[in-house]
């Protein structure tokens, strides 16, 4: 796990939108050069998102990949899983959507469910929870052993920041959507999810799979401090690109391609 080298208090001072735009669009240029070498060498690789209800997960995944194509960069987020899916291995449902050559997967929440709101709310056994404690670090040795790298962030937002942010999620008709049915009683456990955060990253902390902590009450640092640690696990060189001359339009079969849109059914136009 990495280490806290002493968290310097920043105080009350945010980040002006300007300054962390430009880091932002800076450190999204350096991940489109990544997606070039990730590309252009085959990599596979696999970054997974933890932490509380509220703790930016998703936003910290939006400022990842906003620029780049969803090709390369693709997101998961599985709902529950089906009746038949709780007949498989814990971890079947998962390895269906692993990177091939030249993909970036990225868990919005992942197999660590079990470790969390699973084993909170009493979805699992006992017996399943320690299992898969025991397990996964297993598992995702053969993982790292297939050559994919795998990068793991735990989110942690303080008692206080997650109850302003779901405050807002009640007010605000654009964040309404992110209220699910298990923030409100996570709210209520708030200690029993750390004592299985605490669990979990005791047990699961690995050489080939270690956990990174991000503080994430500043949801701006947490993005660019996040994908600025990212960028620095991933070893990738800047490519040459080739010169890109735009072809001329050619005549062959001219025609007024505009006169035949007359009459067709354009939407309003209100702006």
């Amino acid at each position: 796990m990495a280490k806290d080298k002493g968290h310097e208090d920043k105080g009350n001072s945010k980040l002006k939108r300007k300054e962390y735009e430009k880091e932002l669009r800076r450190l999204q240029a350096e991940l489109c050069h990544l997606q070039a070498w990730v590309k252009a060498k085959g990599l596979r690789i696999m970054v997974l998102f933890e932490g509380r209800d509220g703790a930016g997960k998703g936003g910290t995944i939006r400022a990842i990949t906003e620029r780049v194509s969803p090709r390369v960069f693709r997101v998961v987020a599985l709902p529950a899983p089906t009746d038949r899916e709780k007949t498989q291995m814990y971890i079947q449902r998962y390895m269906a959507h692993f990177p091939a050559a030249g993909e970036i997967v990225i868990w919005d929440r992942s197999w660590y469910n079990r470790a969390g709101v699973e084993h909170v709310m009493g979805f699992c056994s006992k017996e399943q929870y320690e299992g898969f404690l025991v397990h996964a670090p297993i598992v995702e040795g053969y993982i790292t052993r297939a050559g994919i790298i795998l990068i793991k962030y735990w989110l942690e937002v303080s008692n206080e920041e997650q109850e302003r942010r779901f405050e807002a999620r009640i007010e605000d008709p654009l964040r309404q959507w992110k209220l699910s049915p298990m923030d409100l009683p996570s709210r209520e456990r708030w200690y029993d999810y750390s004592r299985a955060r605490d669990r979990m990253l005791e047990a699961t902390d690995s050489k080939h799979a270690p956990w990174n902590l991000v503080r994430s009450d500043d949801k701006k640092r947490a993005r660019l401090n996040c994908i600025t640690h990212l960028l620095s696990l991933i070893p990738y060189e800047k490519l040459p690109r080739e010169k890109i001359k735009i072809p001329k339009r050619s005549n062959k079969g001219k025609y007024d391609d505009e006169a035949t849109l007359k009459g067709k059914r354009f939407i309003p136009e209100k702006y």
